[in-house]
């Protein structure tokens, strides 16, 4: 199956893989005692169903940290 948003299509392993590397990153977050919050959330959503590459994603976390410093 492929999902197809915007103009994207993304293989479903694919959108499964995202997932799971996205469920790792936010536990790794929790054990070092924080929580994501709606923005970087949005983001990491938008980068699963395949609306925004990696770099996109690590780009904007930056810009919005360095925002909220």
């Amino acid at each position: 199956m492929t999902v197809a948003l915007h103009g994207s299509t993304l293989p479903d392993t694919e959108r499964q893989r995202r997932q799971k590397a996205v469920n790792t990153a936010r536990a790794s977050v929790r054990l070092e005692g924080f929580v994501l919050d709606e923005f970087v959330e949005g983001l990491y959503a938008q980068y699963v169903c395949g609306e925004l590459e990696l770099a996109e994603v690590v780009a904007q976390v930056q810009q919005y940290a360095r925002r909220s410093a």
